[in-house]
């Protein structure tokens, strides 16, 4: 077994936890260097920054879990590797080639080996890439050069209470604008996000729930996730429904790909993604937020205008959901068979 730090592993919050090593290649005259392994967890930058000025910069969000032998592990990471890709392209930066954001994921991962959390405490080394335009500037226009980081953190749930049930309250801000940059994990999208789920806060809910930013009516997705609700069968006798929204304004989620999988092609669902009237909220069975953070996360209430609208018995999560939450982290974390080859070894 390998040697780790000395932690209090089953009670890690979702908080930067500061480790001692990341990794940092840069983007200069046209081409990547190959980069390497950094200790200063400082990033130096001149003043006329494209990232401070005009938040030319993206990033991505995944998990590296240890398995039963020990072995660390990664799940899915070339989807962010190519939703990293296509952020860099919508702000105008080189898009990282997909074999230096592995290896530079791997690297920092390797190198922080004794912050893995052991298996079995729900824990999990999360894993942020970051790439961000520098250099001299002052016009509106593509930085001269770019920096690709990526830093790692030992972290528990994002949301406290493993699977305890959680709150919604639609947020009368938009999250992005129409044809705008929602589609992508750029950080604006976040920084405007903060006040809605602040709010959310405030007033007694977990976080955020964004409708769509014409018509106010359609379900987007919450402030960090995307959302799922299960609907009753269409018919006596069929399957249940796993529906989620459909729009080009929301962020596509490697989580949500992989529960859509298993629904319908484990749990044999019908899997419905398409546009999902906020009225359709007091149907479900059971609705879920999903995203790399939160993982599968049952929601219990979503407030709207002045009603909470209770979703199945307002506690307790509901079968599909601990269904998917079981086989997701299960392979996640080694303890299930993997035949999509969705895990790869550090």
């Amino acid at each position: 077994m390998r040697q780790r730090v000395d932690l209090d592993w089953g009670n890690l919050g979702f908080s930067y936890l500061r480790t001692p090593w990341r990794f940092q290649a840069e983007h200069r005259d046209g081409a990547w260097s190959e980069g390497g392994l950094v200790a200063d967890a400082t990033i130096t930058v001149e003043e006329g920054a494209c990232a401070l000025h005009y938040a030319q910069q993206c990033f991505e969000g995944l998990k590296a879990f240890t398995t039963p032998e020990d072995r660390s592990v990664l799940f899915r990471p070339l989807e962010n590797a190519r939703r990293m890709a296509d952020s860099a392209r919508r702000l105008l930066m080189p898009p990282p080639p997909e074999e230096l954001f592995l290896h530079a994921v791997r690297e920092c991962v390797r190198a922080n080996e004794a912050y893995m959390p052991p298996h079995g405490l729900g824990a999990a080394l999360y894993v942020r890439p970051l790439l961000i335009g520098v250099g001299d500037n002052l016009g509106l226009r593509p930085a001269p050069r770019y920096l690709l980081r990526v830093f790692c953190s030992p972290v528990g749930p994002y949301f406290k209470g493993g699977m305890k049930a959680i709150r919604l309250r639609v947020s009368r801000h938009d999250r992005v604008a129409p044809q705008g940059t929602g589609a992508f994990k750029v950080g604006g999208n976040y920084a405007g996000g903060l006040l809605a789920t602040a709010e959310a806060k405030a007033a007694g809910y977990d976080e955020a729930l964004y409708l769509d930013p014409i018509e106010h009516r359609w379900l987007e997705e919450a402030g960090s996730a995307n959302v799922f609700g299960v609907l009753p069968p269409r018919a006596r006798g069929g399957k249940a429904r796993l529906v989620t929204p459909a729009s080009d304004s929301i962020l596509p989620s490697v989580t949500m790909a992989s529960v859509l999988t298993l629904a319908a092609e484990d749990l044999g669902l019908e899997v419905e993604r398409r546009r999902v009237a906020i009225d359709e909220v007091a149907d479900f069975l059971e609705m879920g937020c999903t995203g790399t953070a939160a993982v599968i996360t049952p929601v219990s209430v979503v407030h709207d205008g002045a009603n909470d609208v209770q979703v199945g018995d307002g506690a307790a999560p509901g079968p599909v959901t601990r269904e998917l939450y079981a086989r997701l982290t299960g392979i996640q974390r080694g303890t299930l068979p993997d035949p999509r080859g969705w895990v790869v070894t550090v």
